[in-house]
This record gives structure tokens, sequence and C-alpha cells, in this order.
């Protein structure tokens, strides 16, 4: 969420946030991008650059950053029997984030933001996007808790079908990570593609454990990871192939990679620490947010200014310059 906070934070200095037709988020990415599509009417673009965009998109984000959130809403659950841990999740974002917020009310003069989630049921990719008719009528913070409804814990998010005529028929969807970890699906044919990538990797480990348990766990780890590379792959080949334009970083890239010259201080053995902070919604510290946000800045800046906006001039440095990046 944060990374991606710093992401988009950059895009928008560069002219960029303006331009976006699209927007699919998945897992945190969603929270992120849910705030920047509740806020989109209130930002106040000049020269395609949004001058209050820290306050409308930053400050709510920071804000649910000092909550501890996970933890509590598992338990609710588990003391509430009939409602699950993704659906008092939404209740959580309604109360901090969204409101009463429908996708149908999303600005229809902006972009389109597309939420993406798995379905447990059959294994597909479930979109919640702006739109009329009983699709639109569900609230935003449901569908930005199924797409970030991290299983098991927080895991699933059921909500009634809003194709179906009778409405009767329960879709269960868990994080959108299960299924597409990039969010690749929903912009499928667009000439430009920004690709923002903060999941983490899995551990290399000398030692496995040997027991049912523990190994059957490795063993999904193994499997979510080689789901993982292969969409990596496929889009940097598509770059290579030019299927379309765009740029990728991520998380985990060394900025010397990128061989720009004045790209921000940001050495691979501190950020890929910040790469390995814990995917949770829980308190972090101040200083913390500060870094993951100038992490995502930093990384988002080289990508964009060595793959897309080669012109771009160089940022005068972090957001937060007292923090850098560790």
């Amino acid at each position: 969420m944060l990374f991606h906070t710093g992401a988009l934070w950059r895009l928008n200095e560069l002219g960029w946030l303006s331009k976006i037709s699209t927007f699919s988020s998945v897992s945190g990415g969603s929270i992120a991008a849910g705030v920047l599509a509740h806020a989109w009417a209130d930002l106040r673009f000049e020269n395609g650059v949004a001058d209050n965009f820290a306050d409308k998109v930053v400050a709510p984000i920071r804000n649910l950053a000092r909550k501890r959130l996970d933890i509590p809403v598992t338990l609710l659950a588990m003391a509430v029997p009939w409602r699950s841990a993704g659906e008092e999740l939404a209740r959580v974002y309604a109360k901090h984030l969204f409101g009463d917020c429908c996708l149908k009310d999303i600005d229809p003069t902006g972009p389109q933001f597309v939420f993406t989630a798995t379905n447990l049921q059959d294994g597909a990719l479930w979109w919640f996007f702006r739109q009329n008719g009983p699709h639109g009528n569900i609230p935003l913070a449901t569908a930005v808790a199924a797409s970030s409804a991290f299983p098991p814990m927080l895991s699933p998010v059921v909500i009634q079908d809003p194709h179906s005529a009778e409405r009767k028929r329960k879709i269960v969807l868990s994080d959108a990570g299960v299924y597409d970890n990039l969010g690749l699906d929903p912009v499928e044919g667009h000439a430009t593609v920004l690709v923002s990538d903060a999941g983490k990797r899995m551990k290399v480990t000398p030692k496995v454990k040997r027991d049912w348990g523990r190994q059957l766990l490795r063993v999904l780890d193994v499997i979510d990871n080689q789901v993982r590379e292969l969409r990596r792959g496929a889009l940097l080949k598509s770059y290579v192939e030019k299927d379309f334009t765009g740029a990728y970083w991520g998380s985990y890239v060394d900025l010397a990679n990128f061989q720009l010259e004045d790209s921000l201080a940001a050495p691979a053995e501190l950020t890929h620490q910040l790469a390995e902070t814990p995917t949770r919604l829980t308190k972090l510290p101040e200083v913390l947010q500060e870094r993951l946000i100038n992490w995502g800045y930093a990384a988002c800046d080289a990508g964009m200014r060595k793959w897309v906006d080669t012109e771009a001039a160089a940022p005068g440095g972090f957001p937060f310059p007292g923090a850098g990046v560790g």
C-alpha cells in the first residue's frame, strides 16, 4: 500500500497520473487505488499535476497505516461466526476510508478503476469497476476488501452476485494476488502499461521442514512463486517484443540496473530490507511509512525516466528527505 503510494506520488509529479485511462489493482495496491478513486473528484489538476495529492491521497493512506487492523478484524470475525473476516475488513475500510461510497459514485469523468479479486468457486478473476445497475451499488469498501482479502486470515469476502436475476447466488472472493498478482488482465489491449510490483518474494532456505504441515506450506509458496515469476516474465517479454510500451518497477529492483546517473540514492541492501516488510494491516512506525513511500517514489521515478518519460527532469529529492530509505 505504501510503496504504491510513493509510485503514484511520482506519477503525479511527472504529469502521468492525469493521463492514465485505467487503474488495475490487486491486494494492498487496491487500498491505494481505492483512496485515489475516492479522492479523484477532489483532486485539483493544474497542467496535469494535482497540487493537493498529498492531502487527498497520501494523508488518508498514512492514517490507515497508523492503525492496528488485521488481528482485531480476525478476532472479531471469530467472535461473530456469521460474518467473515473479509466482510469485517470491508466495514473497517468503510469506517476509515470510504464511507458509504459505492462503485457507481466514483467520478465518471475520471479514469476507470478496476479492483480485481479471485473467485474461489471457479478459480477465475472477478472485476469490480464503476458502472450503473446492481454492480454499481456495491460499496467501494467491499470491492477493496475483496481485492485485499489476504488468505486465510482476512478471507473470504462473500457478495450477492449482481448479475444473477434473483441475486440469490453467492460469490466467494479472496485476494486478487492468488490469481493475478500484477493485475494485468484488465489492461490487455492498452498501448502503454505501467506496472508497480510490491509483492514479496519467496524466501530461499537451505533447510526444508519435512513434516506434512510445514512441507505443504512450502509447496504452496513454491506454487505461488511460480505464478508470480511467470506473470512477471510474460510482462517483460511483452515489453521486449513491443506488444505494448511501458515500464516495470518493483520493491526488489536495484536502481543501479536502470543506469541513470541522477536516480535517487537507494542502495539495494537497504531497499531489499524494505521489500521484506511484513505484509500486514497493522500499525507501522512513522519513519518506516516514510521510507516505504520514498522507495516506491524512487523506483517509479527510475522506471519512468528510463523507459517512458526519458526527457523528464530528475526529482529534487525524496518526498520525505529526512527518512531516505534506511
